[in-house]
C-alpha cells in the first residue's frame, strides 16, 4: 500500500511580499498625505482669520466622541462575546449542524472576536462624532429662568439636557441590543444555548449574561419611557405644540406607569441571572407589551373621542394658552404693541400733508426690477456684474437719514471668453471694484436712478468719506485669486480699466492678509493638490508675498467661523469706517423649547425675492437674532458680535468657542447706523403672527380671526409677497424711523380668499448710530389691527383693481403693442392720510436686446380711488383733489418721452407724461391706436398682409401721437 504526500503549498517569493508591502504602504503614505493635506489647508484658513480655536475645537469634539463611541461599544460587544465564549460548556453534545458551522467559524474565531468588536466601534465612533455639538451643549447648558408649565422644569433642560439625553440612551439601547444579539449567536454557536425536539435548553452562564443584558436593556427602555414625557411639551400635535388635555391626563400618566413597569420587568430579568426561571420575566415582558397597547394608545383614544371631542374648547383652552404664551416668547413677539386701526377710504385734499415726512421718503426704485438698469449704466466691462436683486441700506447726506438702493461691482470671470486662461483668472482679475448706490425715493427726468455713489473710480456722496472700494471678497467673488507681491515691484492686478495718461487700465497689488501663505513650496504643494492646479506649483508669477484667497463669500466666511449659526439669506454691503464690509446677521435656533409651535424656516422665508432659501435646521420653535457679523470686502476679516447676549443659546455656544465673539459695545457708530433688523427673522415673526396675534384661547380655538401673508400680486405663480424697508411713521409715532413693513390678509383655503387688509406689521429696524448702544426701540414690533368695520382692499384686489382700469390697461397694452415690456414694481402698503395708500412704480424695458428697465409711471391706490401719473407727486395729487399736502422724492422732475415706447427695440425709455384718458386728443388717439390693433390682428388672422401693413402703421401714427400729448 502506498501514499502520496498532499503537495506542499506554494510560498510566496520574499520579492513579490516586498513589493506588495512596498505598495501597501505607498498606498497609506499616500491616502495620509491628502488628509493631511486637507487638514493642513482647513488649519492655515483659520489660522489667518484668527478663528484656529473654532477648528481646535470642532477636531478635537470629533476625536472624543469617536473615541467615546468606539469605546462605549466596542468594550462591551468584546466583553459579551469574551464571556459568551470562556463561559461555554466544555463537553457539550452538539448537533452534526453546529459541529460544522464551528469547523467553519474556528479558523477565523481570534479575528472574529476583535475584529466584530472593532466593527461596530466604528460605526459607533462615527455616529457619536457626528453627535458632538449635542454633548458640547449639553455640558455648556445654563439655566433659562423660564420654568415649563407642566413639569416646572427649567426651558434650558428643554434646549440643552433632552437632546442629550435622548441620544445617549438611543446609544446605550443600540449597545446592549449589539451585545444581546452576540452573546446569544455565541451562546448558540458553542452549545450554552441549544434548541431541540420542542425544547430551549440554557447554560446557567448563558442564562445570567443574557438576563442581565436583557435587564438592563428594560432599565434603559423604562429611563426612556420617562423621558418621552418631557417630548411631549416640543412634540406637535393636532393644533398645538405641546401637551394637551390628552396628553397631561393620559399620555403623560400612561408613560410614568410604563417607565416604571419596565423598571419592574428589569428586575425580574435580574432575579432570573440568580434563580434561573424565565417565565417571570417572560409574562411580564408579554404584560409590558399589551399594557402598552392599553395604556399608550387605546386609554388617549377613548379620552380623546368620548371627553375631549365633545369639550374640546374648555379642555383644551388652558393648553392653547400655554402654546400661546410660549410661542410668542420663542420666537420674540410677545413685546408686539398692537393697536386698532379705523381706516378712513375717502381721498380728501390735503389728507397726506401730516405724513409729508413719510410720503418724501417712498421708495419708487424697485431693487427687484432695477439691477439691469444698474448693470448697463455702470458695468462698464462685461467682466463685472451686480447682484440681482439689489440690496437696501441707508446713509446720512448733508445731515439727513436717505434710503438707498445698493450692491458692489464684483467680477464675473464667465465673461472673459478666450481671454480666461489661468493666469488671467487667477492673478490679474482678482477682485471687483467700488459700491454703487442710488436714491430710493428719487428718478432722473428718463426713469433711471438718481446715484448717490457710482463710477470708475468711485465719485459721490460716500467717495468724500475716503473709503477702499476694491472688493476681494464678495458673493460673486472667483473660487480663488493668488495675490500681493514684494513692496516695490511690479502690479499684475487689474484695479480697473481706466487708467491715468491715456492709459488703457490701472494695476494694483494687494496688501493686506487676505488668505494663507502660497510663498512656500510645501504650501503651493498642498494647495495645488486642493484645486487641482499644477500652475500652482509652477507659476513664476507667485513669490514669496503671494496670499490665496479662496472661501470669499460672505456667507460661507461667517459659517465656517460661526458653524452653529443659521445665517441670513440676505447680506448686504455697506460702507463702515472708510471699508466696504458685508454685514450677515446670524440666528440660533432650536426645535425643542416647550409648548412652542414647529415652523417650516425654508417655507416662511421663502418668496419672491428668495424662492429657494437654504436652510441647515428646517423645523424650528424658537429662532435669536443672536450674532452680527461682518466681513471686510478688502482684506476678508470676519468679525462677531453678540448682538443678544441674553440668548441662553448663544451663552452656551460663547463657552463651546470661547473668546470668537465681541461685545456690542465694540461696534462703531457708524456700524450701528447700519445695521438693520433681519429680513428672514421678520418673516418667521409673521408667518407665527398670522395665528399668533390674539391673546386668548378661545380667539385661538375658533380661529375666527386668523390671518396669512398675501400672494405677491405682481408675479403669476402663488409666492409670498417680501417684506420691504422704508423710512415712514407709523400711527402712534413721532417721527419716521426706518423700519420693514408687511401685510394680512384673512387665513382661507380654497377658492373661499377673501383679499381683503386685516393687519399691518411694522418693526423699527434702526440701530441708531451711537457707538456700542442699541437704540431703545430697535426691534419695536408694532401691529395695527384693521377694523372690520370698514373694508379695505388688500394688495392682490388693489393689483387686480390697478390691471382692470381702463386708462391703466389701454396705455400698458399700446406699449406692448412695440418691442416693449411692462413690469409692475414692488406694491407698497402705506398707512398714511388715515387709511392705507398703495403705490407700484411701473417700468418699461424692451422685450428683446439690452434690457434697461426704467421708470415710466406710478399707480397708486387709496379706497376704491385709483390715479396713474408719470411721478409719484402728479399721482398722490390727482389722487387726493388735486394736492394731497404730500413731498416726494420725485416732485421737482418733469419726466420726458423717450422714442423707445413707440417700439424701436432701443431699451431705452423715457416718460409717457401724464395723460390717462381725460384730455380730448388724447382720448381719440387712444381710441385710433384699439383700432388699429384690432384691424392688424384681423388682417394677419386672415392673412392680408396689404391691410396688415395699412393697420400697423396707423398703429405706429397713433402710438407717436400720444406720445406726443403725453410729453406737453
Amino acid at each position: 500500500m502506498t501514499t502520496t504526500s498532499a503537495p506542499n503549498q506554494a510560498t510566496p517569493s520574499p520579492f513579490r511580499r516586498a513589493i506588495g508591502i512596498t505598495l501597501a504602504v505607498i498606498a497609506v503614505i499616500v491616502v495620509g498625505f491628502f488628509i493631511f493635506a486637507s487638514l493642513y489647508a482647513d488649519w492655515l484658513w483659520f489660522d489667518q482669520l484668527g478663528f484656529s480655536s473654532v477648528l481646535v475645537t470642532q477636531w478635537v469634539g470629533r476625536v472624543v466622541m469617536f473615541v467615546v463611541g468606539f469605546l462605549l461599544m466596542a468594550v462591551p460587544v468584546a466583553v459579551a462575546i469574551q464571556l459568551a465564549y470562556r463561559l461555554r460548556p466544555v463537553y457539550a453534545r452538539l448537533s452534526s449542524q453546529l459541529d460544522h458551522y464551528q469547523e467553519v467559524v474556528e479558523p477565523l474565531r481570534r479575528l472574529a472576536m476583535w475584529g466584530i468588536p472593532v466593527f461596530f466601534g466604528f460605526f459607533a465612533g462615527f455616529a457619536a462624532a457626528a453627535q458632538w455639538e449635542t454633548v458640547w451643549l449639553w455640558a455648556n447648558g445654563v439655566d433659562t429662568g423660564t420654568a415649563d408649565p407642566q413639569f416646572q422644569m427649567d426651558t434650558g433642560f428643554y434646549l440643552f439636557s433632552l437632546p442629550f439625553l435622548s441620544a445617549a440612551l438611543g446609544f446605550a439601547s443600540a449597545i446592549l441590543l449589539v451585545c444581546l444579539g452576540v452573546t446569544a449567536l455565541v451562546s448558540y454557536l458553542y452549545g450554552s444555548v441549544r434548541v431541540g425536539q420542542r425544547e430551549l435548553r440554557i447554560s446557567k452562564a448563558a442564562r445570567v449574561q443574557l438576563a442581565v443584558i436583557a435587564g438592563l436593556y428594560l432599565l434603559v427602555q423604562g429611563a426612556s419611557l420617562w423621558l418621552d414625557r418631557f417630548k411631549t411639551l416640543v412634540k406637535p400635535a393636532d393644533r398645538i405644540t405641546g401637551a394637551g388635555y390628552v396628553d397631561v391626563h393620559a399620555v403623560i400618566p400612561g408613560l410614568t406607569i410604563l417607565s416604571i413597569a419596565a423598571a419592574l420587568v428589569a428586575v425580574l430579568f435580574f432575579v432570573t441571572a440568580v434563580i434561573g426561571r424565565w417565565r417571570f420575566p417572560l409574562i411580564g415582558t408579554a404584560l409590558l407589551i399589551v399594557s402598552s397597547l392599553v395604556v399608550g394608545v387605546a386609554y388617549p383614544a377613548l379620552v380623546n373621542q368620548f371627553q375631549v371631542v365633545p369639550n374640546q374648547e374648555t379642555l383644551e383652552s388652558p393648553y392653547y394658552q400655554r402654546n400661546i404664551d410660549a410661542t410668542k416668547a420663542a420666537y420674540g413677539i410677545d413685546g408686539l404693541d398692537k393697536s386698532d386701526f379705523k381706516a378712513v377710504t375717502d381721498a380728501e385734499p390735503g389728507q397726506l400733508r401730516a405724513d409729508a415726512d413719510t410720503t418724501a421718503s417712498i421708495r419708487i426704485m424697485d431693487p427687484a426690477i432695477i439691477s439691469p438698469t444698474v448693470r448697463q449704466l455702470e458695468q462698464y466691462r462685461s467682466y463685472y456684474q451686480f447682484t440681482d436683486p439689489l440690496d437696501v441700506d441707508r446713509y446720512q447726506i448733508d445731515g439727513k437719514s436717505q434710503d438707498a438702493v445698493v450692491s458692489v461691482r464684483e467680477l464675473n470671470l464667465d465673461q472673459l471668453g478666450a481671454a480666461a486662461s489661468w493666469y488671467n483668472t487667477t492673478l490679474v482679475y482678482t477682485h471687483g471694484y467700488g459700491m454703487v448706490a442710488a436714491k430710493g425715493n428719487e428718478r432722473t427726468t428718463d426713469g433711471n436712478p438718481v446715484f448717490l455713489e457710482r463710477g470708475i473710480p468711485t465719485a459721490g456722496a460716500l467717495t468724500d468719506g475716503q473709503y477702499e472700494p476694491r472688493i476681494y471678497f464678495g458673493e460673486k467673488s472667483p473660487t480663488y485669486s493668488i495675490v500681493g507681491g514684494p513692496e516695490g515691484g511690479p502690479d499684475i492686478e487689474l484695479d480697473y480699466p481706466r487708467g491715468t495718461d491715456g492709459a488703457a487700465q490701472t494695476k494694483t497689488t494687494f496688501t493686506g492678509n487676505g488668505g494663507p501663505s502660497v510663498g512656500n513650496l510645501f504650501n503651493r504643494m498642498l494647495y495645488a493638490l486642493k484645486f487641482q492646479s499644477t500652475d500652482i506649483l509652477f507659476s513664476d508669477a507667485i513669490n514669496d508675498n503671494s496670499q490665496i484667497l479662496y472661501d470669499r463669500d460672505p456667507i460661507d466666511r461667517v459659517q465656517k467661523v460661526a458653524p452653529y449659526l443659521e445665517l441670513d439669506n440676505d447680506p448686504y454691503p455697506s460702507v463702515v469706517d472708510g471699508r466696504i464690509v458685508w454685514i450677515v446677521d446670524g440666528y440660533t435656533l432650536s426645535a425643542n423649547y416647550p409648548y412652542s409651535s414647529i415652523v417650516s424656516l425654508r417655507d416662511a422665508i421663502s418668496d419672491t425675492t428668495n424662492t429657494t432659501p437654504r436652510v441647515a435646521l428646517d423645523d424650528v420653535n424658537y429662532i435669536r437674532n443672536s450674532v452680527k457679523a461682518t466681513v471686510d470686502a478688502y482684506s476678508g476679516e470676519v468679525t462677531l458680535y453678540a448682538w443678544d447676549d441674553t440668548d441662553p443659546l448663544l451663552q452656551a455656544w460663547q463657552k463651546v468657542y470661547p473668546s470668537t465673539l465681541k461685545p456690542v459695545s465694540e461696534m462703531s457708530g457708524d456700524l450701528m447706523s447700519h445695521v438693520r433688523y433681519p429680513t428672514d427673522l421678520f418673516k418667521v415673526q409673521r408667518a407665527m403672527l398670522g395665528t399668533y396675534h390674539v391673546d386668548d384661547a378661545a380667539s385661538f380655538y375658533a380661529r375666527d380671526n386668523a390671518w396669512k401673508t398675501p400672494d405677491d400680486p405682481t408675479q403669476k405663480e402663488p409666492v409670498l409677497q417680501p417684506p420691504y424697508y422704508l423710512t415712514m411713521k407709523m400711527p402712534g409715532q413721532d417721527d419716521p424711523t426706518f423700519s420693514m413693513f408687511t401685510s394680512f390678509i384673512p387665513a382661507s383655503e380654497g377658492d373661499g380668499a377673501r383679499n381683503v387688509l386685516m393687519g399691518y406689521l411694522a418693526v423699527d429696524s434702526d440701530a441708531g448710530a451711537q457707538a456700542g448702544a442699541k437704540a431703545a426701540d430697535y426691534g419695536k414690533l408694532r401691529m395695527l389691527e384693521i377694523s372690520a368695520d370698514v373694508s379695505v382692499p388688500g394688495p392682490g384686489q388693489v393689483q387686480n383693481s390697478f390691471n382692470a382700469e381702463p386708462s391703466v390697461s389701454s396705455f400698458i397694452n399700446i406699449l406692448q403693442q412695440g418691442q416693449s415690456q411692462v413690469l409692475n414694481g414692488n406694491l407698497l402698503t402705506l398707512p398714511v392720510g388715515g387709511g392705507l395708500l398703495y403705490v407700484q412704480p411701473v417700468f418699461v424695458q424692451a422685450s428683446s436686446g439690452t434690457k434697461l428697465p426704467t421708470l415710466q409711471k406710478i399707480l397708486v391706490a387709496f379706497g376704491d380711488n385709483i390715479a396713474f401719473e408719470d411721478t409719484l407727486q402728479e399721482a398722490l395729487d390727482s389722487l387726493f383733489g388735486g394736492d394731497s399736502g404730500a413731498n416726494t422724492g420725485d416732485g421737482d422732475v418733469t419726466p420726458t418721452p423717450s422714442p423707445s415706447a413707440s417700439g424701436d427695440g432701443s431699451g431705452e425709455t423715457g416718460g409717457t407724461g401724464g395723460g390717462t384718458g381725460t384730455d380730448v386728443a388724447f382720448q381719440a388717439a387712444l381710441k385710433d391706436a384699439q383700432q388699429a390693433m384690432l384691424d392688424r390682428d384681423a388682417a394677419l388672422k386672415s392673412g392680408d398682409l396689404t391691410k396688415f401693413a395699412e393697420a400697423d402703421a396707423r398703429l405706429t401714427a397713433a402710438v407717436q401721437k400720444l406720445l406726443a400729448l403725453s410729453g406737453n
